[in-house]
């Protein structure tokens, strides 16, 4: 077998095959002819129905396809191969992501693909087409309506075998419903999507005034609705952006400040910007929080779900204005974004920047041309049947002589020239008749084409006065806008505010001022603190519900103690305190909160009172129900949210505790013996909390303290003592009460049996209640109602006058009251 030997190219061969070329001008031609493809065949909408092309070419391939509304989903994947085989070789990634976009309600105003399925949220990507299924949405079919009626050109697609529409009908101005967004070479659109309602009611504006202005319009159309609701802040970005093409504006959620539980307010947000998810918001505002960026938020959560939709809930803590937090929500978080308007579009071809009457007079010529095509086809149309109608009818009023003339022809071509001959009919009309037929040729037959040629004629004189009469057109045009926003108009979803409502500066501060306040403490239990820290009243309304047990001076961001029968101190932060309304004089506690949502109580322990934790504020003194007195250094541990404050000895329990603000006051037990005993404070040395204390009164054998506190000897103060059986059941007495004047009763030496204050009658041997304390006196139910006291003062060892309702608790302006422990009172909410 010969070798095949082959001669190695020389250098001339391969000079010959080089051709020189500028690699400049060869960038350059390059260059646009990339941008050419990308600004015309994939980035920028038409301004006519707002699709871009891949956009449009799904719509007509579902359409082809017929997924109309009425029939079932298929496979997504179906869909975009079918897309990409036929009309756009540019990838299903890309055929599939306009595909979700348009299915997706938080992107368009106005969905355009009914999905079935994960097609995603604003923070997580849609599942993957084998998994999702499509089909058109009624919005789509009035995109699609009457394109197989010549109304849009049509164009060979990629390879010559198919044709595509070169535009839509649109029956509603997509590109301004829906907006959208681009990015091309060198350019790039962002539109913002719009109510459809607005939209249509200001394109009709335009087809019956066409020289209207952009203030003519913009009363249709005052700003974009976004598919996210929201709240659009500034409007002057929005009519640059009309008048020019370009503007921005500022979107914001839609927050409200709720009081989100018993003792917290918080800000609870149920709308975001565009394109803005919960996830994002609630990682962001997470991060500040660690970074301490951001102050004033204790909690944040999710509570979204599908049948309420969004629903964030941004607890606050206490001490801060939930309106200054939220607006550094806004300042720091995607809960404020910028929307930047840049309208480019494709108009005859070429991209152009477009004002708001622009894009809607592309439209209105677009739809004219629409319609004005559709009328002329009809109108084509009808006359090709009334030609054939009328045919027939010639036929039938001749029956028996077609009837020869088809039977003596030879052939069909022979016949149907002898009918266009005898009958002077065309060859189409010939031509139909031969193919009719016989059963159509009866006499029910003949009604009916006369009736169809009598409806086709005055379709034809309709679709006639359309064609020539400018104004009919429009009308036309207008009445079907009319239809689509009926049929598909929703109620605005974005509020436009010229301005935020909230000014941010030195006077708003984002924490509440330390302001002096009192912290007030009732018998029914209640804890609440006045928006001030002036003196409350002396005499005020004796209507006024519930007493007080204890007022402490304090400020708005501090600490307060609360002492329990136990000897236990447990610290409250005065700002997590309702605020009562200052008009409240005498303060009415109705607006407070019971003290068990603020401190942890054991089984039997029970709040007798409450002290200042300042180590420079006046201290604290305790009486116990075995006569033990105490007064306590102020030396609270920093570290510790509860102490002891008195060291107890196996069955004694405190009745009082209450601060002492001079040691010229008066420490006061009144006993169930009905014996009174009072001192100055400077009998008792101060003794640090573990002390146990020191005998502070007398007791016979079997008596107890049932009430102690501190009274001012230099103010005009009363005693009041209610006397009753110890066989009764508690709460059950209503006892006899005496009023006396705390003068009367002289000051004794510390641990002596003290003075009889009231005199027992016949069936009382036990004293049920008692206070000392500046006058008036005043005396509650168990539910905080006024109970009268009898007015006379009686004698220091006189007898009580019997009352008419069953007394609780017995208190004054502004000291301490006595009775049952008030954490064991029911609530304001029984009463």
């Amino acid at each position: 077998m010969a070798r095949r030997t082959t001669t190695p190219p020389t250098d001339e061969d391969f000079e010959e095959r080089i051709v020189d070329i500028d690699v400049s001008a060869e960038m350059r031609t390059s260059f646009l002819e990339y941008a050419y493809s990308v600004i015309y065949q994939r980035a920028l909408p038409d301004a006519r129905d707002g699709l871009k092309p891949v956009q449009r070419r799904i719509l007509y391939s579902m359409s082809e396809m017929g997924l109309r509304p009425d029939r079932g989903h298929v496979k997504s994947s179906r869909v975009v191969g079918d897309v990409m085989g036929k009309l756009h070789p540019h990838g299903d990634t890309a055929i599939y992501d306009a595909l979700v976009r348009m299915a997706q309600p938080f992107s368009m105003r106005l969905p355009l693909i009914d999905g079935h399925g994960n097609f995603g949220s604003p923070d997580d990507l849609p599942a993957a087409m084998r998994y999702t299924e499509a089909r058109l949405a009624a919005a789509a079919m009035a995109m699609v309506q009457s394109i197989d009626e010549d109304t849009v050109d049509f164009k060979p697609n990629y390879d010559g075998q198919e044709t595509e529409p070169t535009v839509m009908p649109s029956a509603f101005p997509n590109l301004l419903v829906n907006g959208a967004t681009g990015i091309a070479v060198g350019m790039a659109t962002n539109m913002a999507p719009h109510n459809l309602v607005e939209v249509v009611a200001a394109a009709r504006h335009l087809i019956k005034k066409p020289d209207a202005t952009l203030d003519d319009l913009m009363r249709f159309i005052p700003g974009p609705d976004l598919p996210t609701g929201g709240t659009i802040i500034g409007l002057d970005g929005i009519r640059d952006a009309y008048a020019k093409g370009r503007g921005t504006f500022r979107m914001r959620a839609k927050c409200s400040v709720e009081q989100v539980s018993p003792r917290r307010k918080g800000i609870i947000v149920t709308e975001l910007p565009f394109n803005v998810g919960p996830e994002r918001v609630v990682t962001k505002i997470r991060e500040l929080v660690t970074a301490k960026k951001l102050q004033g938020i204790s909690d944040l959560k999710d509570l979204s779900d599908r049948h309420k939709g969004l629903n964030l809930v941004i607890e606050i803590k206490n001490g801060f204005i939930p309106e200054a937090v939220l607006e550094e929500l806004y300042r720091l978080t995607p809960m404020e974004e910028t929307f930047g308007i840049n309208n480019v579009a494709l108009v005859d071809g070429q991209p152009r920047t477009l004002g708001l009457r622009e894009l809607l007079q592309v439209y209105v010529d677009h739809r004219l041309d629409v319609v004005r095509r559709r009328s002329a086809y009809r109108r084509r149309k009808r006359e090709d049947r009334l030609h054939l109608v009328e045919g027939l009818i010639i036929a039938l009023l001749n029956i028996d002589e077609v009837i020869q003339v088809i039977r003596s022809s030879d052939d069909s071509s022979q016949a149907r020239e002898r009918l266009m001959e005898v009958f002077e009919l065309s060859e189409i009309q010939a031509a139909y008749i031969l193919d009719t037929p016989l059963r159509r040729l009866t006499r029910f037959d003949k009604l009916e084409l006369d009736g169809e040629k009598e409806t086709l004629e005055g379709e034809i004189a309709e679709l006639t006065a359309i064609l020539s009469s400018e104004d009919k057109l429009r009308k036309v045009v207008s009445d079907e806008l009319a239809q689509v926003s009926k049929t598909f108009g929703t109620p605005r979803r974005t509020v436009l505010l010229e301005s935020s409502g909230i000014t941010r500066n030195a006077s708003v501060p984002l924490e509440v001022a330390d302001d002096p306040c009192l912290v007030l403490f009732s018998s029914t239990g209640l804890l609440a603190r006045t928006t001030d820290a002036s003196p409350l009243a002396g005499e005020g309304d004796r209507s006024a519900h519930d007493v007080l047990v204890s007022v402490v001076n304090s400020t708005v961001r501090g600490e307060v103690g609360v002492v329990t029968n136990q000897g236990r101190m447990i610290r409250v932060q005065v700002v997590d305190l309702p605020t009562l309304p200052p008009s409240a004089n005498p303060p009415s506690l109705s607006g407070g909160h019971p003290v068990s949502e603020y401190v942890t109580l054991n089984p039997g322990e029970t709040v007798v009172g409450i002290g200042s934790l300042d180590p420079d504020g006046p201290g604290l003194a305790l009486g116990t129900a075995q006569g033990v007195v105490k007064r306590v250094v102020p030396d609270y541990p920093a570290n510790r949210d509860d102490f002891e404050v008195i060291g107890l000895k196996d069955g004694d329990t405190v009745v009082g505790a209450v601060e002492l603000t001079a040691e010229d006051h008066d420490l006061v037990f009144i006993t169930s013996e009905a014996q009174l005993l009072r001192y100055p404070a400077v009998n008792v040395r101060p003794q640090g909390r573990p002390a146990g204390g020191m005998a502070g009164v007398r007791l016979d054998g079997g008596a107890t303290v049932i009430w102690f506190g501190v009274v001012d000897p230099t103010r005009e103060s009363r005693v009041v003592t209610i006397a009753g059986s110890s066989t009764a059941l508690p709460g059950t007495q209503i006892g006899g009460a005496k009023i006396s004047d705390y003068a009367e009763y002289p000051a004794k030496g510390r641990a002596t049996g003290g003075v009889r204050v009231q005199r027992f009658l016949k069936g009382e041997d036990v004293l049920l209640l008692a206070w000392a304390g500046p006058a008036p006196a005043r005396a509650v139910s168990t539910v905080g109602k006024p109970v009268p006291l009898p007015e006379e003062l009686g004698r220091r060892d006189g007898s009580g006058v019997r009352l008419t309702h069953t007394v609780a608790a017995v208190g004054g302006a502004l000291g301490a009251s006595g009775g049952e422990p008030a954490s064991e009172k029911p609530a304001p909410s029984e009463q």
